[in-house]
C-alpha cells in the first residue's frame, strides 16, 4: 500500500450529506475484485447522463477538479452498504483525503486500509474548507498527517484527531496483509514449534 505523509493538492468540494456507497460506485461496477480500474464509474450516475455523457455542473467533471486529491463532503460520507469497491474506485480516481463531518463506520476503516486519510472534522472547521475548495484549482490544501493539520490555501492552519494505529499504518503503508507478514518470523517460529510439539498433525 502506498504511503501517505502529506499531501498538497486541489480540493473539490461536495457538500451533500448522506453520500452512500451506491452512488459512490453503483452496483453494476461491483463485478471485479480488483482494485485498479473502478475510478472512471466514481460517482458515475451523478457524472454521466443515461447515454454516457459528463454532466458539465458535477464538480469532478469541472476542468478546475478533474485532477482533485482531496475532497470535501457533507455528514456521513460513505453510509449504505458496506462494500470496500467504494474506496477502491476513490483511490483510483486519484483522490486520496476525504474531508466531512462524519463518516459510516465500515466505509472510514476501509479508506484507511486503501490508502486514503479520512478525516472527520467540526462542521464549522469543515464550512472554511469547503469554501477554500471552492476557489477552485487555484487553492490548494496541504494535508500533513505526522502534523495532523489540514492547512487552507490561505494559510489557516486546522488540527484533525486520528488514532494512532491507523496514523502509524498509513504513514508506513501498511495494510492488513503487511501487517500480517511483519509478524512473519513469529509465526513461522510457532509454526515450527507446533510441528516438532505435534508431528502427528
Amino acid at each position: 500500500m502506498e504511503k501517505f505523509e502529506k499531501l498538497t493538492g486541489v480540493a473539490a468540494p461536495m457538500p451533500l450529506i448522506n453520500v452512500d456507497t451506491d452512488m459512490i460506485i453503483p452496483k453494476q461496477f461491483l463485478k471485479t475484485i480488483k482494485r485498479s480500474g473502478l475510478g472512471k464509474n466514481l460517482f458515475d450516475e451523478m457524472r454521466f447522463d443515461d447515454d454516457g455523457n459528463e454532466i458539465p455542473d458535477f464538480v469532478l467533471n469541472k476542468p478546475q477538479y478533474r485532477e482533485a486529491e482531496i475532497l470535501v463532503a457533507g455528514d456521513n460520507f460513505g453510509c449504505g452498504s458496506s462494500r470496500e469497491h467504494a474506496p477502491w474506485a476513490i483511490k483510483d480516481f486519484g483522490i486520496r483525503c476525504v474531508i466531512a463531518p462524519s463518516f459510516a463506520d465500515i466505509f472510514y476503516n476501509n479508506c484507511f486500509k486503501n490508502g486514503i486519510l479520512p478525516i472527520a472534522l467540526p462542521q464549522e472547521q469543515v464550512d472554511v474548507l469547503m469554501k477554500d475548495a471552492e476557489k477552485g484549482s487555484n487553492a490548494r490544501m496541504i494535508v500533513d498527517l505526522e502534523a495532523q493539520t489540514v492547512t487552507t490555501s490561505d494559510g489557516e492552519e486546522i488540527a484533525f484527531e486520528i488514532d494512532s494505529f491507523k496514523k502509524h499504518c498509513l504513514l508506513e503503508g501498511l495494510d492488513d496483509i503487511a501487517l500480517t507478514l511483519e509478524k512473519a518470523s513469529a509465526i513461522d517460529s510457532f509454526e515450527q514449534q507446533a510441528t516438532n510439539a505435534r508431528p502427528w498433525v
